[in-house]
């Protein structure tokens, strides 16, 4: 064998080891970039989550601190109420075979996290009265801080002690969110979409919601 091939036959096989150890590196870099890719996943999420539970706050804050009279309370109190009861009845008339496992808008509200055709159900009946989410949560949150000590006034009754119970709303309400959810409830009592007659409701008032806790 002469230099030459020698010196061939070494470098071949050079080229190869740098070969492999190329491949070897490339491997390396497209895990990293998967690496990358589910880190970057998981930060965006938990900064979404965290953003999430920093809106719920204000909003629970905002809730808690509302400046209403007692009477303009129980109105604000009577529309939020009027419309989770739509909520829940438009979700029985939606879902008949689970009037039983649906006693309250609570347990929509549950079902729907876990169940795919009741969460499908749940965002076309919010579609229909046109609201979001988050609307959905702020009212939720004004009836867990203010469930407890609230009482219906019927239309004939509002209506005689506040003329314009939006203006009174968007002038009182500072938090954005829980503002808008109150102002779409009062729309869509006053609008008459709602599915039914509040006071024949299925569902009892205080059960649309489980019992807030000390």
């Amino acid at each position: 064998m002469t230099h030459e091939t020698t010196t061939l036959i070494s470098l071949k096989e050079a080229m190869k080891r740098v070969d492999n150890k190329l491949r070897a590196l490339d491997t390396q870099f497209k895990e990293l970039d998967v690496t990358k890719d589910n880190l970057t996943l998981r930060f965006e999420h938990h900064s979404k989550t965290l953003a999430s539970q920093a809106a719920q706050d204000e909003i629970w804050t905002a809730a808690l601190a509302l400046g209403f009279t007692s009477m303009e309370l129980n109105i604000v109190y009577s529309y939020v109420i009027e419309v989770l009861i739509c909520l829940h009845t438009r979700m029985l008339q939606k879902l008949p075979d689970l009037v039983r496992s649906l006693p309250t808008l609570a347990s929509v509200l549950r079902r729907k996290a876990k169940n795919k055709h009741v969460r499908l159900v749940w965002e076309s009946v919010l579609q229909e009265y046109g609201l979001q989410e988050r609307d959905v949560s702020a009212l939720c949150t004004f009836f867990i801080v203010h469930g407890n000590k609230g009482e219906h006034y019927a239309a004939n009754v509002r209506r005689m002690y506040i003329k314009d119970v939006s203006f009174m709303i968007t002038n009182m309400v500072k938090n954005q969110a829980l503002q808008d959810g109150l102002l779409r409830a009062v729309q869509i009592i006053e609008k008459g979409k709602q599915a039914q007659d509040p006071e024949n409701s299925r569902a009892p008032l205080k059960e649309l919601m489980p019992p807030v806790k000390d």
